[in-house]
């Protein structure tokens, strides 16, 4: 069977090309009417069509606009632009980074898919076993990839804004939805309220920022504690932890199986992400 698609109609064709030799053999449905009476519908097909439903609907995210884009705008060269829309290090990476980058050995192969080197490396810096340890290409991949893990379509988030926005869009896009527990006037947490969004509306997942974007407002200790009781995933944010002298929550999630904490290297060190996952381990132990 040959199949031909006319540009001249939005209706393909089908030829069917019989052999001779096994004409007498199987079984071969044609139309009763003749080829011109066949009545197709009209194919209406357009590029969206195949998007779901819901993406078609979704507000799009407005990223930033980047150097090339800029110089353009602003008539400037990039190298007298500085950026501060996305609280990127504008300094970035010290030499001996770019150095080591520079001398990569065989960079025209994929990397460690489990990126082994740079977890240990990890595991060194922040005293937190490799195991615990995810590499991701930014945080925005890992958020995804957490919801993708975690949530099935229908299934509900708690988003805490003002905050990091990138929450509430990826949860649309993988078509959950995000109950809202707005901040108070200091832009702390509202933790009867979430507790009660808790009970009541059986979330999956939680999303934190601390310290906040774009307040800088910290969690506590006990406010946290009281979150990691509930019965929900709690996914704490800590991009910006390097500016705010406090110790990490990394090591927090060999105590809570349902702790997640999130750290940066694009703010301190303007580099990319990493996670910690508890539930790797403890999944892994179980087998």
């Amino acid at each position: 069977m040959a199949f031909v698609f006319s540009s001249s109609s939005s209706i393909p064709r089908v030829i069917h090309e019989l052999d001779p030799s096994r004409s007498n053999s199987g079984v071969f449905m044609a139309s009763a009417l003749p080829a011109e009476q066949v009545d197709f519908p009209p194919c209406r097909l357009t590029g969206d069509s195949f998007i779901r439903s819901h993406l078609r609907k979704l507000s799009p995210y407005q990223p930033i606009l980047p150097f090339e884009v800029l110089s353009t705008r602003l008539g400037r060269k990039p190298e007298d632009i500085i950026k501060l829309d996305a609280n990127e290090n504008p300094y970035g990476p010290p030499p001996e980074v770019s150095e080591a980058l520079g001398a990569i050995k065989f960079p025209y192969v994929y990397p460690d898919p489990e990126s082994r080197c740079l977890r240990a490396a990890l595991a060194e810096d922040s005293g937190l076993e490799s195991d615990y340890i995810l590499a991701g290409c930014g945080a925005d991949e890992l958020i995804d990839l957490i919801m993708r893990c975690v949530l099935d379509p229908g299934d509900k988030i708690v988003d805490c804004p003002p905050t990091f926005t990138m929450y509430e869009f990826d949860a649309a896009v993988n078509g959950a939805l995000v109950i809202k527990v707005l901040r108070q006037p200091d832009f702390s947490l509202d933790i009867p309220q979430i507790i009660e969004v808790v009970e009541k509306e059986k979330p999956k997942c939680i999303f934190l920022t601390s310290p906040n974007n774009p307040d800088g407002s910290i969690i506590s200790d006990e406010d946290l504690l009281q979150i990691l009781s509930l019965p929900v995933l709690v996914v704490l944010d800590e991009a910006y932890i390097e500016f705010s002298g406090l110790q990490s929550k990394m090591k927090w999630v060999k105590k809570h199986e349902n702790l997640i904490v999130l750290r940066t290297f694009s703010k301190r060190a303007g580099k990319e992400f990493f996670l910690c996952l508890a539930i790797v381990l403890n999944n892994s132990e179980k087998k």
